[in-house]
């Protein structure tokens, strides 16, 4: 075993997968992949593609439209302006840019992140097989995670108005960028922050007007609510949703009689504990690690998360293990090895297909290695010190002599 893991080692240590420009390569292949297999079964860019010219038509948002897609959407009335250039470009090409765009942007938002490119060079290989799962499904869930993490590097560089943009551009077509708010507190200009974000809520609301009208898109965010209220409702037991924290729990479970507050109110709790180190907040591993818990806790603790949400939670816990300034100890080893198989690699044929459709799927165990990665991550936020450990010392030569 140990003689494989070390010709492994020396096989991955050669500079051809080390190179940014084999890892841009590959995350632009992904999507090459992903929508050459797809052009013909790509029902959720069929939804995207017209939540555009409803809007244009000025037709409902979240009716159903069996002639053209099946489902109905659940993102606001700003995603007819997000996916506008994709819509209106012929089939096949409409979908590759789509797909493109979406692998770009996270992976633009990994290189950006303030960390060695040894620690981008993980992210983006450990990543990458869950970026093919997401890019299958066409999902936003991709920028979802590149908003989130454009949010902290924003924050992180005093430019708190293009973060209240990201952040309000995620809150207006899938909520999930509301988390993004968790950095508030890190924000050197909290007031300019606090302005951006209303004048940037304003624009987002606004926006769709632009391709119809004030009443219709009144409505249509009216309509959103109660779409997001029926979905919530329906993911409950769905065997294909609530993949979450939550879904784990009630499926594992089978009750259906409680309330998920008393799941969420603990985590929400747990999640905001840490801010009350302050002395902390000084520390930048301390926030990469407020970064790392809020990918985790929006796919956790949401009953919509499904299987191509977690290229925002694998991603959090990979930001987890690369950004602490200890070494990890064998346990966050095998978590890492856990998270990898269980929850990136069950969707594939890689996986055995009766553990994927008789247990993983049906009781959400997809989520299971990431509870427990935010969990650790958790409880270290609470206990540990992120103050950079300062290197020994060199001795002289006359301490050596």
């Amino acid at each position: 075993m140990q003689k494989t893991m070390d010709a492994a080692r020396r096989f991955f240590a050669r500079p051809f997968f080390s190179d940014p420009r084999t890892l841009l390569g590959l995350w632009l292949l992904l999507p090459v992949v992903a929508a050459l297999l797809k052009i013909n079964k790509c029902n959720n860019f069929l939804i995207f593609k017209y939540v555009f010219w409803h809007a244009w038509q000025g037709l409902p948002l979240y009716e159903a439209y069996p002639a053209e897609h099946w489902d109905t959407n659940h993102y606001g009335p700003l995603f007819s302006l997000v996916i506008a250039p994709f819509a209106v470009l012929p089939h096949p090409l409409g979908l590759l840019f789509w797909e493109v765009a979406l692998s770009l942007s996270l992976y633009v938002a990994v290189r950006k992140l303030p960390v060695a490119w040894g620690k981008q060079l993980f992210l983006l290989w450990f990543c990458a097989h869950e970026l093919l799962t997401a890019l299958f499904m066409s999902q936003f869930n991709i920028a979802i995670a590149a908003i989130i993490i454009g949010a902290y590097i924003c924050i992180e560089r005093e430019r708190e108005g293009t973060a209240a943009f990201l952040i309000m551009l995620g809150a207006f077509v899938k909520l999930y960028g509301i988390v993004g708010l968790a950095f508030f507190f890190f924000s050197r200009h909290k007031g300019r922050f606090v302005v951006w974000l209303a004048v940037w809520a304003a624009v987002m609301f606004a926006l769709p007007m632009l391709i119809s009208s004030p009443d219709y898109v009144v409505g249509e965010y009216k309509a959103w609510w109660v779409s997001l209220t029926e979905k919530n409702a329906d993911n409950m037991f769905s065997g294909g949703t609530n993949q979450s924290l939550l879904g784990l729990v009630r499926k594992i479970s089978r009750c259906p009689s409680y309330s998920d507050l008393w799941l969420i109110v603990p985590g929400v709790l747990a999640f905001c504990g840490p801010y009350l180190r302050r002395r902390q907040w000084a520390c930048a591993p301390f926030r990469l690690a407020y970064l790392a818990s809020t990918l985790l806790f929006v796919v956790l603790f949401s009953t919509g998360s499904e299987s191509s949400t977690y290229i925002i939670a694998l991603m959090g816990a990979a930001v987890w293990y690369v950004t602490a300034p200890w070494k990890r100890s064998r346990l966050d080893i095998g978590l890492m090895v856990f998270a990898f198989i269980l929850t990136s690699m069950s969707p594939s044929d890689l996986f055995p297909a009766y553990l994927r459709k008789h247990y993983v799927q049906p009781y959400a165990l997809k989520a299971l290695p990431c509870v427990l990665i935010w969990l650790k991550l958790t409880y270290e936020m609470y206990t540990r010190d992120y103050a950079p450990r300062a290197a020994a010392p060199t001795p002289s030569r006359h301490e050596v002599a």
